[in-house]
């Protein structure tokens, strides 16, 4: 089976697909009418590296609008050039499997960089789950360090609550706010070490989404407000049942209890229960749970039966039925390869700091795991009582959990 090639180096935009990206960017643009503030950033010209945060396909929108005529290398997970490799190789954009090694990746950033081109990086490296900061990898102070350039971010507030993640099927007509700021000159970034450039980065990734629609009265109206919120918030915090939680219209409904939640025009939980009302205090509440699952050494997904997907390329390849485990070892999946032999993929927990996720993945296939190996990325769709978010809060507390017991220094905000 043929690999998808990340040595070839990043292009520039081919002159005929910028009308192209105009004709997606500008609309939107005019549509959403987003509120910018600019710091440092008015005239900047590249190259310079670019570290934006992640929360809807928007950002994209965002970032072009705001790099003008800046011309950009993002860098973009595999999935995203199933069946349109040419497009976005020609459009110039890096391809990466999420959450593994990737040495090719530094030097097809260092062309961009050497081309004059921004090199755009998302460095939550998934959509965050609920409008907050996910996990920045450590390496990335290293990156600025080594690519020595200026570094520039782009922060948004409001593009979650507009099309949150959870469920993307439509947009909320929020209009949102972005900061796009020179973060750190080339002087600075020389005379910083890379503890003080990550300090730097993870203080200005700090946001929350839900916490910017309170503060700003943004109104979301729309009777379907919080249907799909179950798949993020999946642990009833009355009866701690994991796996009853269900939303329809604007509420959450633990099925087992009874227990219910309102999800307010603010965004806010509104209940007699007397529990969260906010959404992210609710998460991070089912993040604490499954640390102590670790810490007891009982966390396990127990064997899932599941159906596998994989992109070696650039297009699905069905893999047909297997058996996925998660627990205090990492991820173990039992499948058959391309030609039918039997097929063992294991990632240990030293391997990886996070996990992608997707809810309802192509068009209500089902929630699905994507686990990256540095040959290959397989879309795994378990069966049975499991939930994904929990699998992905147990892939950063098992990785956390085993820096504490080797007495490895931990960063705030990083991994």
């Amino acid at each position: 089976m043929e690999k998808f090639d990340f040595a070839t180096p990043p292009k520039k935009v081919k002159w005929f697909l910028k009308p192209i990206i105009n004709l997606i960017v500008n609309p939107k643009i005019k549509k959403v009418k987003p509120d910018i503030t600019y710091i440092g950033t008015e005239n900047i010209k590249g190259p310079f590296l670019l570290l934006a945060n992640h929360n809807a396909f928007l950002d994209f929108i965002v970032a072009e609008h705001v790099l003008k005529d800046n011309e950009a290398n993002y860098v973009v997970a595999i999935d995203g050039f199933l069946n349109r490799k040419w497009l976005l190789q020609n459009v110039g954009c890096i391809a990466k499997r999420k959450f593994t090694m990737d040495f090719m990746l530094i030097k097809n950033l260092k062309h961009a960089i050497k081309m004059g081109n921004v090199a755009a990086i998302y460095p939550e490296a998934r959509y965050s789950l609920c409008g907050t900061t996910a996990l920045l990898p450590k390496s990335i102070g290293k990156l600025a360090k080594l690519l020595d350039v200026p570094v520039v971010t782009l922060i948004c507030h409001g593009h979650h609550i507009n099309s949150p993640f959870w469920n993307s099927s439509h947009e909320r007509n929020v209009k949102p706010q972005e900061t796009y700021k020179l973060l750190l000159t080339q002087e600075e970034l020389r005379n910083l070490d890379v503890d003080q450039i990550n300090e730097r980065i993870v203080e200005e990734f700090q946001y929350d989404d839900f916490k910017w629609q309170l503060d700003n009265k943004i109104e979301v109206n729309e009777e379907n407000r919080a249907e799909g919120l179950h798949r993020v918030l999946y642990k009833c915090p009355v009866c701690n049942d994991e796996f009853s939680m269900t939303s329809y219209g604007s509420h959450l409904k633990c099925c087992k209890c009874n227990s219910e939640w309102e999800m307010n025009k603010y965004g806010q939980l509104e209940s007699s229960t007397k529990t969260f009302t906010h959404i992210p205090s609710w998460y991070e509440w089912e993040r604490k749970c499954v640390r102590e699952e670790i810490k007891n050494n009982s966390y396990s997904s127990s064997l899932l039966d599941c159906t596998i997907d994989s992109i070696p390329n650039d297009k699905f390849i069905h893999l047909g039925k297997g058996k996925m485990i998660h627990d205090m070892n990492g991820f173990k999946l039992y499948t058959k390869d391309y030609d039918g032999n039997e097929l063992v993929v294991e990632r240990k927990i030293s391997e990886m700091y996070s996990l992608h996720i997707e809810y309802q993945y192509l068009f209500k296939h089902g929630d699905c795991v994507d686990l990256n190996t540095e040959q290959d990325t397989y879309y795994i769709y378990p069966e049975g009582k499991f939930n994904v978010t929990k699998m992905a809060l147990a892939t950063e507390e098992l990785y956390f959990n085993e820096l504490e017991q080797k007495g490895i220094k931990i960063q705030k905000g990083l991994a």
